[in-house]
């Protein structure tokens, strides 16, 4: 199942869970609302297991973009740039890029109460 189905099914499961507890809620019955509540509950917990180990998807090419990339070498090279220094720095900033998907979220330390 892909996490997307996997998301769909929880939103639905969370639909029903909510107007199951209304009605278990109108009705007067606390077991019917509880048991819908952690009928959603541990469908959100499906949901955010599914999510972290899920493999990252991957990103579509596009290929505007990559023509964009092509011309702007070609122009550097015809202009007297080392053809492999230009592949160089293409072949970095490609790897700058995809690390920069995988970095960690900076942790900030609270503010300070001594202002």
């Amino acid at each position: 199942m892909t996490p997307r189905v996997v998301r769909r099914v929880v939103i639905a499961v969370c639909v029903v869970g909510i107007a199951g507890m209304i009605a278990g809620s109108v009705a007067d019955n606390n077991a019917v609302a509880l048991t819908f509540g952690l009928v959603t509950a541990a469908a959100v917990a499906c949901l955010i297991v599914a999510t972290a180990v899920s493999p990252p998807v991957a990103r579509s090419h596009d290929e505007t973009q990559a023509a964009r990339v092509e011309e702007l070498v070609g122009r550097l090279v015809t202009t007297g740039a080392d053809e492999g220094a230009v592949g160089a720095l293409v072949r970095e900033a490609v790897r700058l890029g995809n690390e920069g998907h995988r970095a960690e979220i900076p942790h900030f330390s609270p503010p300070s109460a001594d202002y």
